[in-house]
């Protein structure tokens, strides 16, 4: 007849086969005691791994006290490893143990190694390694520089026959590109100019020199941040389009409708684009900028008692107007990269809906990284144009 056991005894049963980990004082000596079975099947469960592990957080290293090894009833390879790893490596000063666990113990310091660190990579793997990335940057450059290559021509197909020009798409594209985009533009420009006037006050204040804020904001807002801050709007705002399009176009297969009735990609959809930008974006320019000075002049009258007449007599001498033509022609570059990389990225879009969203995401990062080196660039090039000496 079996007997019956109660849920106390069934408790105290399966936690004296758990691993633990006591501290005792004998002989004057502090003893570090291991206890329970150290067995993958013991600390198999979280309550037993979690409550070892802070007894051993809680144990000094293998140098600082004697370990007693002798009451464990079970040690298998993966409670020696623990324990190896605990003592670093290194065998305790003093060490009590049965010698059938010594043996588990010396066959796991035999044969534990420390982790090898991470070789450099060869030249094999770097060619390798160029072979996978470098190949795809030199195809999306020679796509580009293609693109690029065939707007040439077809805009010298339009000097040689402007009645074949698609000028209903032209100017289609310039009211999509310019006329729509001016409330926005405005709005941002007119806000930056508010923020950018009352930031430079607080800092003119404190010197006496709030009739500089006229030089500070025009030069800024006229040479850098009317044209970057324009095409980044337009970049979010008709890049994203550009490239939506075509790839909508090419989701309907209706660039393979185009192609089988010979009529060219880069004449009908690239270039009347491309034009429409490198026209629209010096006037969006002008425009933001225009709209940004107008802030800051509010805020200057209202910050700093600088009326709008002194502000407006005091930015021509202020602002030489090479900075204006250097912020239009800046931005008709800004304009021409932003429709090519729409066309592009709209060209290379598959067949697909996912295709279209991730093609239309790299279009925009990509337009707004373009206009941010070219203005570095620009900013190189002319570091001596447009200032007074």
């Amino acid at each position: 007849m079996p007997i019956a056991t109660s849920p106390a005894d069934d408790a105290s049963a399966a936690g004296s086969v758990l691993p633990r980990i006591e501290q005792r004082e004998q002989d004057g000596r502090s003893w570090t005691v291991a206890s329970g079975r150290w067995t993958t099947l013991a600390m198999s469960s979280r309550t037993a791994w979690q409550a070892l592990e802070k007894d051993l957080a809680g144990a000094p290293p293998a140098d600082d006290r004697a370990w007693d090894l002798r009451p464990i009833e079970q040690l298998d390879h993966i409670g020696a490893q623990l324990l190896w790893e605990h003592w670093r490596h290194n065998w305790p000063a003093t060490l009590e143990m049965s010698p059938q666990h010594k043996a588990v113990l010396d066959q796991v310091a035999q044969y534990t190694v420390g982790t090898p660190e991470e070789p450099p990579p060869t030249l094999a793997e770097r060619v390798r390694h160029f072979s996978h990335t470098g190949a795809r940057a030199l195809e999306v450059m020679r796509d580009f520089v293609g693109l690029v290559g065939q707007l040439a021509l077809d805009v010298g197909t339009l000097l040689r026959a402007p009645h074949r020009a698609p000028w209903r798409d032209f100017s289609g594209h310039l009211y999509q590109f310019g006329a729509t985009a001016l409330h926005i533009t405005a709005l941002v420009g007119l806000l930056i100019g508010v923020v950018l006037a009352y930031l430079i006050s607080q800092q003119l204040r404190q010197y006496g020199a709030e009739a500089f804020v006229v030089n500070i904001l025009g030069l800024s807002l006229i040479r850098e941040l009317g044209p970057v801050l324009a095409a980044v709007l337009i970049a979010g705002r008709s890049g994203s389009a550009i490239t939506a399009q075509i790839g909508v176009m090419r989701v309907t297969e209706e660039l393979d409708a185009m192609r089988v009735m010979g009529i060219p990609h880069g004449f009908r959809l690239v270039m009347p684009r491309v034009l429409a930008l490198a026209i629209a974006m010096p006037l969006i320019s002008l425009w933001t900028s225009m709209a940004a000075l107008a802030g800051g002049m509010l805020a200057a009258d209202a910050a700093l008692d600088i009326s709008p007449a002194y502000f407006l007599s005091a930015l021509p001498r202020a602002v030489p107007i090479v900075n204006l033509w250097l912020a239009l022609a800046k931005s008709a570059v800004f304009g021409i990269l932003i429709a090519l990389i729409g066309c592009y990225f709209g060209m290379k879009v598959k067949p697909n809906t996912e295709s279209l969203g991730r093609g239309t995401t790299s279009s925009v990062v990509t337009s707004i990284t373009a206009v941010i080196l070219v203005d570095a660039l620009f900013a190189v090039l002319f570091k001596g144009v447009g200032f007074r000496a």
